[in-house]
């Protein structure tokens, strides 16, 4: 037990069934010899006489144990826990001071909110205990009801988290770019296995054909050197897109290759290699296009902006695409890049520019002065098409177009100084050109509504209020400001006077109406 906490009297079990309090006996003496707490607790006749159980409150249906999960996992006191407490814990006194044992830290914080009872964190021994031998201080229950309740409610816990979780579209992409980056380490690796292996046979056709798609399947088609002829000429021209030059080439070295002679099996096994090589490359192209066609449903506007493979990484490193349009842009710059900050902020050095957004084509074309600045122009735009790709109803490339122009203009204003456009003008023309597509659909609302500016209230009367101070008079038609003249001690008086008269004669003025009309 840590310091500062009050002894626990009381403890809350939740279990797949319902809620249970224990009353806690003994915890002087638990606490003083904590040897033998951990036999004391695994010996049910011990535990027995430390704890009794005060009320257990048993689930309604099987709807009402999921939501009950549901809030104590959020750290959610509902009704039902709350009634249960409020029934069998007594208000706290000096005499008899109530503490809750609790599990979980943020219901215990709920709790101690909504009842202002003392909780305490540390009995995990005293609660540990009740959860081993709940079948038997529990009367009425079972050990294989208690054990079907948690199998039921553990998969409907399961299903409605699953069903519930907005961003299981973003798994699939966030599995298939960390799979696309494993094939191309695999792929290049294997490339270059095939090429040690087969180039002690055909040691020229390394340069002839310098691509590893290409070269794998040349070495799968050709196999041995002594086989290649001229009626194979047409074939290796096909895997080779076409070009009879090149595959003449081919076929003029493997004439005079200085390669050494390979055997029957070891052949086998160069050409079973090459097809496995052949294979995992045809997968990456057919696992790209996948990406790309899951990453313009789900985020198209990202895409637009910087590609499937840097907005799935972006993706992929956030967790989501949730997460990540709840980053703010210096974030993003720097996504990826977290080693490195953490190493500069220890050593007080320079902290980088970039991470994963040093990939896009922006940042490589920009100049070295230049490279800080458009990417950081560049994550605001990142920002941006993420939150529009999140919480827009209708998803569309069309904002990623205009946000990737208006990267181009800022690249333009680097090198010739011409202003780029506004973000605000580029996000209207764009809802401006979908406003135009949809006309069929004129009564629903722009996916994305932009708050128009107006001017600051605020500021002209912090303004007037100035201009007060200064000693001068706003006009309040024309806005402007006008000097206060200054009058002297007499016309201050007559001014007094003048108005005392205007007031005696309204007064009048209202007395005679009343007369006359008989208010």
């Amino acid at each position: 037990m840590s310091d500062g906490q009050i002894p626990a009297t009381h403890a809350l079990f939740e279990s797949a069934s319902g809620y249970a309090i224990f009353e806690i006996k003994l915890h002087e003496k638990i606490g003083s010899s904590s040897k033998g707490v951990g036999d004391a607790i695994d010996d049910l006749g011990k535990f027995s006489k430390m704890v009794s159980l005060v009320s257990f409150s048993p689930f309604k249906t099987a709807a009402h144990a999921l939501q009950n999960a549901n809030d104590v996992s959020e750290g959610i006191v509902n009704e039902h826990l709350l009634s249960l407490l409020e029934l069998n814990l007594t208000k706290a006194s000096k005499k008899s001071p109530v503490c809750l044992a609790v599990w979980d830290a943020p219901l215990g914080a709920s709790i101690r909110q909504a009842l202002g009872i003392n909780i305490n964190t540390d009995s995990q021994d005293i609660l540990r205990g009740i959860r081993q031998h709940a079948p038997k201080l529990l009367k009425g229950m079972d050990a294989n009801d208690i054990a079907k309740a948690q199998l039921g409610l553990g998969h409907s816990y399961s299903r409605a988290k699953l069903k519930f979780n907005v961003n299981r579209i973003d798994n699939m992409i966030i599995q298939a770019i960390a799979l696309l980056d494993q094939l191309d380490k695999d792929v290049n690796l294997f490339s270059m296995r095939i090429r040690e292996w087969y180039g002690y046979h055909f040691p020229e056709l390394v340069k002839i054909v310098p691509d590893n798609y290409q070269y794998a399947r040349a070495a799968q088609f050709i196999g041995t050197k002594e086989a290649l002829t001229e009626e194979k000429l047409e074939e290796l021209a096909g895997i080779l897109d076409d070009d009879m030059l090149k595959a003449q080439n081919v076929l003029d070295a493997a004439k005079g290759s200085m390669g050494s002679q390979l055997g029957e099996l070891d052949m086998l096994n160069i050409n079973a290699f090459a097809a496995r090589v052949v294979s995992l490359a045809e997968y990456r192209k057919s696992l790209t296009a996948y990406l790309t066609e899951k990453m313009n449903l789900v985020a198209p506007s990202l895409t637009a902006l910087l590609g499937e493979r840097i907005g799935a990484r972006l993706i992929s490193h956030a967790g989501s695409l949730t997460n990540l349009s709840k980053y703010p842009a210096s974030t993003v710059q720097i996504l990826g890049a977290e080693k490195a900050l953490f190493r500069a902020l220890k050593t007080k050095g320079n902290t980088p520019k970039y991470g994963l957004i040093y990939h896009s084509t922006f940042i490589g074309r920009a100049g070295p002065k230049h490279k800080g600045r458009i990417s950081r122009f560049l994550a605001n735009k990142c920002s941006i098409a993420s939150r529009i790709d999140c919480y827009s109803d209708k998803p569309t490339s069309a904002f990623g177009d205009a946000l990737r122009q208006q990267v181009e203009e800022r690249l333009n204003f680097f090198e010739t100084g011409q202003p780029p456009s506004k973000n605000a003008d580029a996000i209207r023309k764009v809802l401006d050109q979908l406003a135009l597509e949809d006309d069929e659909d004129e009564d629903e609302e722009p996916m994305l509504p932009l708050i128009e500016a107006t001017p600051a209230k605020k500021k002209d009367k912090k303004n007037k209020r100035k201009h007060e101070e200064d000693g001068m008079d706003v006009d309040e038609e024309e806005g402007t400001p006008k000097k206060k003249v200054k009058l002297s001690k007499e016309e201050k008086k007559a001014l007094k006077k003048e108005k005392k008269k205007a007031a005696k004669e309204a007064a009048a003025t209202t007395e005679v109406s009343g007369l006359v009309f008989g208010y």
